[in-house]
């Protein structure tokens, strides 16, 4: 790949390759936008075949932390890191440390956070060499588990979005069908539950479905079934790509909303649901419960002020639905076009971030 062409299409601002040949460290940190404050966004161990692809999906998912963090209305950029090899055989805490020591060396414009393949215990390490990392373990001040606070903020999406398509946020009565019942899809649940929602379940974890029925009474389905289920809201909370050509046709529900990222499985399947009627919460704004929460953790962790910020979930998905009845376009695109509004609003008054900006020495 052209590395500068591809960089300039999206205004990225840098990459910076990390290698350590004691610990076997090859790691690429992509930063996206810097507009809004330091990048936020974590770091991915997988077994990319070619360095080429590591590239793209630094670039990719850093660019797409940038929107995510704008529109929770958060004061953070986007970046995110991505280290070659495999996370079962490879990892040793050489490699985190070293890691880490990049990581500082930029001197605060990249703060990390678990992602695919990665733990507490190596954020922990990588804490060993650098202030700029979150979800460490608690005794570093971190917030431990976020599954809870991400399905709190889904359920407060699915309000929103429910609001939007019945002109009540009340859930009580309403069937939703969720796709998914690991561990934030079933806390959603506990929620959905609580407030007198009728739900039907699916998972391929036959487990996972006996434990929802046996606590909510919700109704089980098969996989396959879950996207004709005869249900007000679908709340996709497994695999990316389920709005697609196939299951579209089948749906029944007048929302989708869930945990899930990557619902769509392209930018034409948000105009289709669309031109449906179909209201739709895109999943980058409705599941940003979790780096909201992390995101509290640089200004010493509170719980409360934490949940609060997670509420306004709600509000950013009003403001999404909103724009998306202004400008007569998919929410998908509504929710781009909020998050580039605010930054391209504070472009005019703010450069990229610096931890420490230049002061001139003066001449002798």
């Amino acid at each position: 790949m052209e590395i500068f062409p591809y960089m300039e299409e999206s205004d990225y601002e840098q990459l910076v390759f990390c290698q350590d040949k004691n610990s076997g460290l090859k790691a690429v940190i992509a930063i996206h936008d810097t507009t809004l404050g330091p990048a936020l966004g974590g770091t991915r161990m997988w077994t990319y075949d070619t360095e080429a692809e590591a590239i793209e999906d630094a670039l990719r998912l850093a660019r797409g932390m940038t929107y995510k963090n704008a529109a929770a209305g958060l004061n953070l950029g986007g970046g995110k890191a991505v280290i070659m090899g495999d996370p079962k055989k490879d990892k040793n805490p050489e490699m985190f440390r070293a890691f880490g020591r990049y990581i500082q060396s930029l001197n605060g414009r990249y703060i990390t956070a678990e992602d695919v393949g990665t733990t507490v215990e190596d954020m922990d390490l990588i804490y060993m060499e650098t202030d700029f990392v979150t979800g460490t373990s608690p005794e570093h001040g971190s917030s431990g588990n976020p599954s809870p606070v991400t399905a709190y903020g889904v359920y407060k999406g699915i309000k929103a979005a429910a609001n939007e398509a019945y002109g009540t946020d009340s859930l009580e009565g309403k069937t939703v069908a969720v796709q998914g019942v690991g561990n934030v899809a079933y806390q959603l649940c506990e929620h959905l539950h609580e407030e007198g929602a009728d739900l039907i379940v699916t998972d391929i974890n036959k487990e996972a479905v006996k434990r929802a029925v046996h606590a909510f009474g919700a109704k089980a389905v098969d996989p396959d079934d879950i996207y004709s289920a005869d249900c007000d809201i679908y709340a996709p909370c497994a695999l990316g790509a389920t709005i697609n050509d196939e299951t579209i046709p089948q749906l029944k529900a007048k929302v989708i909303a869930g945990s899930a990222n990557n619902q769509l499985k392209s930018e034409k399947h948000g105009e289709m649901i669309h031109d449906m009627g179909i209201v739709f919460a895109p999943d980058y704004v409705i599941n940003s419960g979790g780096v909201i929460n992390v995101s509290d953790e640089l200004n010493g962790y509170n719980q409360d002020r934490a949940m609060k910020k997670v509420e306004t979930i709600y509000d950013n998905l009003s403001k999404v639905f909103a724009i998306s009845r202004r400008d007569d376009i998919p929410s998908n695109i509504a929710a781009d076009r909020m998050a580039e509004e605010r930054i391209q609003s504070l472009k005019a008054s703010r450069g990229q971030f610096l931890m420490n900006g230049h002061h001139t020495l003066s001449r002798r």
